[in-house]
């Protein structure tokens, strides 16, 4: 079966089950009134913007604005997250003690603090002293967290190396540097893109909360559109889509991108 017919498959099936939840819900469940038609609105309209923008075009609306917003800060976070990652899980094998303690220290003191505390301490404190906008502390909060899970999915990557390969990379002349660039990591990424895919898909998902330092993310707009039309359960169930279609487009383009390495392979 390829990639193709199993991407369709799932998508079925979470429509049946979509089906079933909402069948149950409705038919025997509470008695609610459902105002689906307001949903359009929200996601996309026909007019103008402003009195400063008068012109009626397509735009957002306020629930696509958001998700906008979560795309790119959760994409920006996996970019800078990946980056901490790698020099932190090559820190964590360092011969220097130093070194491998303090990346030890990082990975410990960020897997075992809640994200939602790091999120006030780097928006009220460090962004305080730095000037930092809300999106460049939520930014910072999500990639610092993030690279603490990528640095030991990527030191238990390169440990899953023979040892062989970095000897023989070195009898040829490399440096370790050199060897660890084009002989290990290369070899290393290949096996450590599923937890990757997990715990970049968990990071969307957690990114939810930066909604508490006001930053107007998919999570933030559907709280306030509920405050202003009360309608919670329409507009949460769209929330809960829209983060679906960001996680399950990333899970697919990892199953793809392991496909094609193995291909190469």
């Amino acid at each position: 079966m390829n990639f193709n017919k199993r991407s369709l498959i799932t998508l079925g099936m979470l429509a049946i089950i979509a089906a079933i939840a909402y069948y149950f819900f409705t038919e025997k469940g509470i008695t609610y009134i459902w105002h689906w038609e307001r949903i359009p609105e929200m996601l996309f309209y026909y007019g103008p913007k402003s009195a400063d923008d008068p012109m009626p075009r397509l735009r957002m609306g306020v629930l696509m604005i958001g998700f906008m917003l979560t795309l790119k800060i959760s994409l920006s976070s996996i970019f800078f997250g990946i980056i901490i990652g790698t020099i932190v899980g090559i820190a964590r094998l360092s011969h220097e003690p130093v070194t491998r303690r303090l990346a030890h220290a990082y990975v410990e003191l960020i897997r075992n603090t809640p994200l939602l505390v790091q999120i006030y301490i780097i928006y009220f404190f460090v962004g305080s002293m730095l000037r930092l906008s809300a999106f460049a502390a939520g930014t910072a909060a999500l990639s610092i967290f993030a690279g603490a899970y990528v640095g030991e999915i990527v030191r238990a990557g390169i440990q899953s190396i023979h040892k062989g390969q970095m000897e023989a990379a070195r009898s040829l002349g490399m440096t370790y540097a050199h060897a660890m660039r084009h002989v290990i990591l290369p070899q290393a990424f290949k096996r450590i893109i599923p937890p990757l895919a997990g715990q970049f898909i968990s990071l969307i998902k957690d990114s939810s909360l930066v909604s508490v330092i006001a930053l107007a993310d998919l999570m933030f707009q559907g709280q306030q559109a509920v405050a202003r039309t009360y309608y919670a359960f329409e507009v949460y169930f769209t929330v809960a889509f829209l983060y679906l279609v960001m996680t399950f487009t990333l899970s697919m383009a990892t199953q793809y991108l392991e496909m094609r390495l193995a291909i190469s392979d």
